[in-house]
């Protein structure tokens, strides 16, 4: 026991904030590792090829290294070499491929004498790799840059792990003249909705609530509103999804019942069974764009207190959670609500963090 190695600070997540918190590590002489699940910068990899940031560049710089972009708004792929060329820079030490699975407090006396600057004990942080390989590492401190975007939303309906429903997009060549329903009222229903149609797919965009959000990016939002106002995209407004059939979808009116008229039919889909209020959509493909949150689970274990909203219990100062020596950084931080933590501001949390951690230390 008295052997092992235990380093300043282990980074759970290699995305923005997470490197920014590495690189703010690395400049204050801290011992840190970064564990990524997947790859680096993992949700912007995954976001569709054709994605444009909302932000400029230089609102997505971390480290003060600039974000040179001939575009006022960057593509995904002049991010992805942006956060690599950090990564180089700065020799960030990031391991890839090893999901966190458990991080345990060990305060154990065998510890205390290995280690008299912990606070809160020494963390033993368990991963499994992507080939099954287990192992733990211990650090003194942890912070969880895990973001949001590798856990949907499930809507908790029949069908739903079904083949042709998918919760990410990607490109929308394969759905031409294909039926396809899109469940959700934000950004990326807007967007995908737009492609689809313009690559020649028949869309219905599927909404619980009276209007799309008031989030949508300024410059998709006159777009898809007309599109819908002329009908070349479909929308159901005040209605959700009760199950998802190999070749359709059933809908029904938000806290409607058996004799609430059926919703406004746009041009697109017409309904073909009317069971009372309900409608069945014919839907060769499904997208549940219905947001993503975090991994609570985890939190939960590592002794996190979830609050209303399911929002991590944390100093808004420091950002360490209710567990000493364990922090939450970025998206982490965002309980159900994802839509006021981004790139933008949450690679700021990060250099917060490890001052606090350099100071303790010190």
């Amino acid at each position: 026991m008295h052997n092992m190695a235990v380093r300043d600070l282990i980074v759970v997540g290699a995305g923005p904030s997470g490197l920014s918190a590495a690189i703010a590590a690395k400049q204050r002489g801290l011992e840190y590792l970064v564990i990524e699940r997947g790859t680096l910068v993992n949700s912007i990899y995954h976001f569709p090829p054709q994605m444009v940031f909302f932000t400029t560049p230089e609102l997505l710089e971390i480290g003060g290294m600039p974000f040179v972009s001939p575009y006022d708004k960057p593509t995904r792929a002049e991010a992805l070499r942006y956060y690599r060329k950090v990564a180089d820079v700065f020799d960030l030490q990031i391991v890839h491929d090893e999901a966190v699975i458990a991080i345990e407090s060990e305060s154990s006396p065998d510890l205390a004498v290995v280690d008299a600057r912990s606070a809160g004990g020494v963390f033993g942080v368990e991963t499994r790799s992507g080939r099954g390989v287990r192992r733990v590492r211990h650090a003194r401190n942890v912070i969880l840059a895990i973001g949001y975007y590798d856990r949907p939303n499930f809507l908790g309906v029949a069908g739903e792990d079904l083949p042709h429903v998918h919760h990410y997009y990607d490109e929308p060549h394969p759905y031409y003249r294909q039926r396809v329903v899109i469940v959700g009222g934000g950004n990326s229903a807007a967007e995908w909705a737009l492609e689809l149609f313009r690559a020649g797919a028949h869309v219905t965009v599927v909404h619980r609530r009276a209007t799309l959000k008031p989030t949508i990016k300024y410059w998709v939002r006159p777009d898809i509103d007309n599109r819908i106002k002329e009908g070349s995209i479909a929308a159901r407004f005040g209605t959700r999804v009760t199950e998802i059939r190999p070749t359709s979808v059933l809908l029904r009116p938000v806290g409607g019942s058996a004799d609430t008229p059926p919703p406004p039919r746009g041009a697109a889909g017409t309904p073909t069974a009317g069971l009372g209020s309900d409608e069945e959509l014919p839907a060769d493909a499904v997208f549940l764009l219905t947001g993503y949150h975090t991994d609570w689970e985890l939190m939960e274990r590592a002794g996190i207190t979830l609050g209303e909203h399911r929002v991590p219990t944390y100093d808004p100062v420091t950002y360490e959670t209710n567990v000493p020596g364990l922090f939450v950084a970025g998206g982490a931080i965002c309980g159900r609500d994802t839509t006021n933590v981004f790139i933008e501001n949450g690679r700021f949390h990060g250099e917060k963090i490890v001052a606090t951690i350099a100071e303790r230390t010190a």
